[in-house]
């Protein structure tokens, strides 16, 4: 903990400083400067108050301790080494807390999402339960605020989608969704099985962070693009004109294909803010083998053995196999009550990167 003190002693410096440069008025007028600024307060603020709370502690212990050791007054005394005790369980506490928020932090956890859910091995059953996923993840963002957009889909003639693309759009969506990446297995009774018989089904969730204002230029040359009418709910909603857009970057076969929005421009646009980020993320990863090694560890080949969480219904149980963990509330958590397990996974991997850290401290 010593090193950790010594590096929160830094970052309250830093703190201090970076609240006079908030009262600054030549800060104030540079709105880029001043907004950089606030995020990084915003950043620090729970840190350092924790920090602060401690060192507030500490002080307050050797006080009490004073009090114990002079001894003249019992009823002082005795109060003295109970609040001690109430004082000591809290810095323990906080200790916990404050070398969670000192971990290394992941560069992506703040950026919006891109996510893709297919139906894997169980035929129709898996694309409607690829659906049953897609609006569970829809709920969830619904309860976080968050906004979002359904980017391309690929939907099945019982009514589920053997592949459906959406974005995710807010408040630190990448931290909250980045373990759902794998094999999600279904264990019920089809709707279309007519013996009653429970049966096992996968759909693959890939979870990929946007790049937000990606700077790379891509030749129009190596872009196809493809236009075709946008598939809707019939009747009214019907679109006879051309507004969805394909696009197909040629070096590295990645499509992206959007239709959410009302126009073509519009569709246009998106579009290629979606294929820049792919694209990106495809050289960033360096060469095609390591994209799709990437790609294949995060969703896996969606065979019914590889899976990260069961979702059973007749027991009404979900159990996410990574950290055994096992709830008796699958109708809650189909409705987007996702939070105890996103909170039990994001515990059990800050436990890991504790463990990592102090065996190479």
């Amino acid at each position: 903990m010593d090193n950790v003190m010594a590096q929160l002693e830094s970052l309250e410096v830093r703190y201090e400083e970076i609240q006079e440069m908030m009262a600054d008025p030549e800060v104030i007028a540079d709105t880029k400067r001043y907004m950089e600024i606030t995020k990084e307060e915003a950043d620090m603020r729970e840190v350092v108050q924790k920090f602060r709370k401690f060192k507030a502690d500490k002080e307050e212990i050797a006080g009490n301790k004073e009090i114990i050791a002079d001894g003249s007054d019992p009823e002082l005394v005795e109060m003295a080494k109970m609040e001690n005790s109430e004082l000591e369980d809290e810095i323990s506490q906080l200790e916990d807390e404050i070398k969670i928020l000192m971990l290394p932090k992941d560069p992506n956890d703040d950026k919006d999402i891109i996510m893709e859910i297919r139906g894997a091995a169980g035929g129709d059953e898996a694309s409607l339960f690829a659906g049953d996923l897609l609006r569970m993840y829809e709920k969830y963002a619904e309860n976080q605020g968050w906004n979002v957009s359904i980017v391309d889909s690929e939907q099945t003639e019982v009514g589920g989608y053997k592949r459906v693309a959406i974005m995710i759009t807010g408040n630190k969506v990448y931290s909250k969704l980045k373990y759902e990446n794998g094999a999600h297995r279904v264990q019920r009774i089809p709707v279309t099985e007519s013996a009653g018989r429970v049966h096992t089904s996968t759909a693959t969730v890939a979870v990929m962070p946007e790049y937000e204002q990606v700077d790379i230029d891509l030749d129009p040359k190596e872009i196809r693009v493809d236009v075709y009418r946008s598939s809707g709910a019939g009747g009214q909603h019907i679109n006879k004109t051309s507004s969805a857009v394909r696009m197909t970057h040629l070096p590295t076969g990645i499509v992206v294909a959007m239709q959410d929005q009302r126009s073509q421009q519009q569709n246009r646009a998106k579009a290629m803010e979606i294929l820049k980020s792919r694209v990106y993320d495809y050289y960033e990863s360096q060469n095609r083998d390591k994209y799709d090694a990437k790609r294949r560890n995060a969703v896996g080949t969606g065979d019914r053995s590889e899976r990260i969480r069961t979702y059973n219904y007749p027991q009404n149980r979900v159990t996410d196999h990574r950290i055994g963990l096992t709830l008796n509330k699958l109708d809650r958590i189909m409705n987007g009550e996702l939070d105890e397990v996103i909170d039990a996974l994001t515990v059990y991997y800050q436990t890991k990167q504790l463990e990592e850290l102090a065996e190479n401290a």
